[in-house]
């Protein structure tokens, strides 16, 4: 029996969805490759049984492949307990900050993979003001007025 492409977009779409009952995200690669191998079986019905799941074998590789050498490297690892390296670090504010309202501070590099953050602060801050981090409260910054 030859599989046909609708076996593979089946086949595609369980193996994507098995990716959500086991997340360990490698599973979604081999979901795509049968779902690319259904779309050129679509277009290319001729092409033998042994092609397909070589095609398959080499889809599925070459997107695993590229996911952890190239694309992934540019996603960080955790940063828990890092958040001392952020104090003292001077930014901008871009939406005002009340004593007891929270505003927004961007940066000029990224802190902690983000370079605009949900600030908190004890006095009023205007927008456009130079601030300085001061602490780190759960997944807020807590900022003061710079003197300059």
């Amino acid at each position: 029996m030859q599989p046909e492409w609708w076996h593979w977009i089946v086949g595609g779409v369980l193996l994507t969805l098995a990716e959500l009952a086991i997340p360990a995200f490698y599973i979604i690669w081999f979901g795509l490759g049968a779902l690319l191998v259904g779309l050129i079986v679509l277009l290319a019905p001729g092409l033998s049984g042994t092609a397909q799941i070589s095609l398959w074998i080499i889809a599925s590789l070459a997107m695993t492949v590229l996911w952890f050498r190239v694309f992934r490297q540019g996603f960080e690892r955790t940063r828990s307990g890092t958040a001392g390296e952020v104090i003292g670090e001077a930014g901008l504010v871009v939406a005002a900050i009340e004593p007891f309202a929270k505003g927004r501070v961007r940066f000029q590099r990224p802190l902690l993979g983000s370079d605009e953050w949900v600030c908190l602060a004890d006095e009023s801050i205007a927008a456009g003001e130079r601030v300085r981090v001061v602490a780190v409260e759960g997944s807020f910054l807590k900022v003061t007025r710079t003197g300059v």
